[in-house]
C-alpha cells in the first residue's frame, strides 16, 4: 500500500498542476491525503479542491470535478483506485482497489522492524531531558519527563536523525549545599524537626541512608562519576561529593529500571570552571546588548520579544539563573547541534524567551526558535479513588521507583505518554493493574499476545510460519471488511511516525496502538484464522504476523514490551490461550 500511496500522491500532484494551470491558479496546494471522517466514505480523502477554488474564485465542486477528471487520466489512479466520488462542498473520496490495500502485508513482512523508518537524514539533534539535580529520588514528574524525552528521541531516530540524549545537572549550587548540610546533620545525630536540624534541609529517609553509607566509607559509582567516602563528618565538601555521587547512582538505577539510557552528562558547574559563563557575558556586552542600571548588568531581552529586560548580573556580583542557561545552550550550538529539544515542566515557561533572547543577542546567527521546548504538566497519582501524595523514602512526594514498583515499567511508560504533554495527567494505579480492555497498555499488549497464540497454534497444526511462507501467502484472499480495516490501520504507521516526530507527540503513537489493537480485536471477533482452506489460513496468518510486527515496532518507540503471552481476568490463569479445539474463543 505504501507504494500505491506514493504513486497516487505523485499522480495527485500532477493532476493539481494540470487543473491549476487550466484555471490560471497563482498557487497550487501540495498533494496530500487525509483519512475520511467515516470509513464508509472511502479510504483516502482529498481536500485540495477547496483551497484551490478559493485562490481562483471558482466553485469548489467545479474544481473538484476537474481534478477528478485529471486524476482519472493518471496511470497510478487507473491501477490502484477502484472508485472516486465528490462529496459535500468539494471533498474527493478515493476507494482503493483491494490489491492496493493487501500489498501492506508483504511490505510489513519484508521490512520487519524497519517498517516505517526513514533513511539516514544526516541531521544531528540533541534531546535534553530529566536533568534533575541530585538532591533526592526522582519523582513522578521526572518520570513523565523521562518517558516523554526518551520517546521523542526515539521518534526522531525513526526519521533517520542522529540523536543524542543529554542529562544536565548542577553539582555545586545552593540546593546541593543544602543536601550536604542535611547529610552532615544526620551524621551528627540530628533528625528532621529536632534541635539543630537545618531549616532548608531535606527530610526524606534517603538522607539517613546517605549518611550511613558515608560513615561506612563506601564507594559509589554513577554513570558519570564515582566517589569514596572518607567518613569525616567535618569535611563538608567530601560529604557533598559523596552525596551527589550517591544520588546520581540512585537516579541511574531508577532510569535503567525505566529503560532510559543517556549518551552524555553535562555539569552546570563546568560552565563556571571552564569560563563559559564569563565568556558568554563578555560576548553580550561586546555586542552592545547589555546595560548597567542600579549596580546590575541587564540584558536587552525586549529587543527579542521578551516582555521586559532581564538582570544578568546582580549588584552583589552573582549571576541570575538564566545566564548559565544561555551559556549552556551556546555550548550546545557550538557542539554542532542545530536542533535542540528541551523537555521541561510548564513551570519553566518563563525562561524560554530570555534564554532565546540571550542566544540571539550573542550575534552568531542562532535562530529565534532555538532551542525548541516540549513542556509538560505534572502528574497526580491516584489509588482507591484517593490521591497518593507521600513516599516514606522521599519524604514528601511519590517517586518514580514507587510507581514502577506498584505497577510495572510498561504501564508507567505507556500511561505517562498517553496524553498530550501539556495536559494534566492522572495516573490511576488501580487501572494500571487491571487485566482487561479498559487498561490501555494491557489492551494493546494482549492483542500481540493473542496473535502469538494463534501463530503458535497454526505451527502446532503443521502450518508454516517461516518468512518465506508468510511472504508467499495469497493476500488477494483478504477481502473481509475487518481485514480491510486492519490493513488500512497497518498502512498508516509510517505517516503516524512522520507526524508524531514532527510534532514531538508520543501520544499519537499510543493512540495509534490502541487503534491497531481495536482493529485486530474486531478481526479476531468476526473471522476464524485456523480454517480448513489452507490458502485462506495462510493469508490470514500472514496478516496476523504483519499486525504483530507493527505492534512491536510501535511499542518499541514507546519503550514498552510486546509479550507473547498474557493472562486476562476473565480467562484461566494456567493457560490464557488453550488450543482452539478446546476453547472456541481462540480463533
Amino acid at each position: 500500500m505504501l507504494q500505491a500511496k506514493q504513486a497516487l500522491l505523485q499522480a495527485l500532484q500532477v493532476a493539481l498542476s494540470e487543473v491549476g494551470s487550466g484555471f490560471s491558479a497563482p498557487e497550487v496546494p501540495p498533494a496530500a491525503f487525509e483519512s475520511p471522517k467515516q470509513a464508509s466514505h472511502g479510504d483516502l480523502a482529498i481536500v485540495a479542491a477547496m483551497p484551490l477554488a478559493k485562490s481562483i474564485r471558482k466553485n469548489p465542486r467545479e474544481v473538484a470535478a476537474a481534478l477528478v477528471a485529471a486524476l482519472q487520466r493518471q496511470p497510478a489512479v487507473q491501477r490502484f483506485v477502484a472508485g472516486i466520488e465528490i462529496a459535500g462542498p468539494g471533498f474527493i473520496n478515493l476507494r482503493l482497489a483491494p490489491s492496493a490495500k493487501q500489498a501492506v502485508v508483504a511490505e510489513v513482512l519484508a521490512a520487519g522492524d524497519r517498517f516505517g523508518l526513514q533513511p539516514a537524514s544526516g541531521q544531528r539533534v540533541m534531546v535534553e531531558f530529566v536533568s534533575a539535580n541530585p538532591t533526592g529520588p526522582l519523582h513522578v514528574g521526572h518520570g513523565r519527563n523521562a518517558a516523554l524525552g526518551d520517546c521523542i528521541a526515539a521518534l526522531l531516530q525513526t526519521q533517520g536523525h542522529e540523536v543524542l540524549r543529554e542529562f544536565y545537572y548542577n553539582d555545586a549550587g545552593v540546593q546541593i549545599q543544602n543536601l550536604a548540610l542535611s547529610v552532615q546533620a544526620r551524621l551528627q545525630g540530628r533528625v528532621p524537626g529536632g534541635d539543630g536540624w537545618p531549616e532548608a534541609a531535606y527530610n526524606g529517609e534517603y538522607i539517613a541512608d546517605i549518611a550511613s553509607a558515608y560513615r561506612a566509607g563506601e564507594t559509589v559509582r554513577a554513570d558519570d562519576r564515582s566517589f569514596t567516602a572518607s567518613g569525616n563528618t567535618q569535611d563538608l565538601d567530601a560529604i557533598r561529593q559523596f552525596a551527589v555521587a550517591y544520588l546520581r547512582h540512585e537516579q541511574d538505577l531508577d532510569l535503567r529500571a525505566f529503560g532510559v539510557v543517556f549518551d552524555h552528562y553535562f555539569l552546570e558547574s563546568s560552565l563556571y570552571s571552564s569560563g563559559r559563563v564569563e565568556d558568554t557575558v563578555a560576548r553580550l556586552v561586546a555586542a552592545g546588548k547589555t546595560y548597567e542600571d542600579g549596580g546590575a548588568l541587564w540584558l536587552r531581552s525586549t529587543d527579542y520579544g521578551d516582555d521586559k529586560d532581564r538582570v544578568m548580573r546582580k549588584s552583589d556580583g552573582s549571576y541570575t539563573y538564566f545566564v548559565p542557561d544561555v551559556a549552556y545552550h551556546l555550548a550546545k550550538y557550538e557542539r554542532g547541534y542545530g536542533q535542540v529539544i528541551n523537555v521541561q515542566g510548564t513551570d519553566h515557561h518563563g525562561t524560554i524567551a530570555r534564554v532565546r533572547a540571550g542566544l540571539q543577542a550573542v550575534g552568531l546567527g542562532i535562530p529565534a526558535g532555538y532551542p525548541d521546548y516540549s513542556l509538560y504538566k505534572m502528574v497526580t497519582v491516584m489509588r482507591g479513588g484517593e490521591e497518593v501524595k507521600l513516599s516514606k523514602r522521599a519524604g514528601d512526594y511519590v517517586t518514580l521507583r514507587d510507581l514502577i514498583d506498584w505497577t510495572s515499567r510498561d504501564a508507567v511508560r505507556f500511561f505517562l505518554v498517553s496524553r498530550k504533554a501539556d495536559t494534566e495527567f492522572v495516573f490511576d494505579i488501580d487501572l494500571a493493574l487491571k487485566t482487561g480492555d479498559d487498561n490501555p497498555v494491557y489492551y494493546v499488549q494482549y492483542a500481540h499476545a493473542r496473535i502469538c497464540s494463534v501463530l503458535a497454534q497454526h505451527a502446532a497444526r503443521g502450518g508454516d510460519v517461516s518468512q518465506a511462507a508468510l511472504a508467499g501467502a495469497d493476500v488477494s484472499l483478504l477481502v473481509a471488511p475487518s481485514e480491510t480495516a486492519l490493513m488500512l490501520e497497518l498502512a498508516r504507521w509510517p505517516e503516524v511516525l512522520v507526524r508524531a516526530a514532527a510534532e514531538r507527540a508520543p501520544h499519537d503513537v499510543a493512540f495509534y496502538l490502541r487503534a491497531v489493537a481495536a482493529a485486530f480485536h474486531g478481526y479476531y471477533a468476526s473471522e476464524r484464522f485456523l480454517v480448513d482452506d489452507s490458502a485462506l489460513a495462510s493469508a490470514r496468518i500472514a496478516l496476523l504476523a504483519a499486525t504483530a510486527q507493527v505492534l512491536r515496532n510501535a511499542l518499541a518507540v514507546l519503550g514498552v514490551s510486546a509479550p507473547q503471552s498474557l493472562v486476562r481476568a476473565d480467562e484461566p490463569a494456567a493457560d490464557p490461550h488453550p488450543a482452539a479445539e478446546e476453547a472456541p474463543h481462540v480463533r
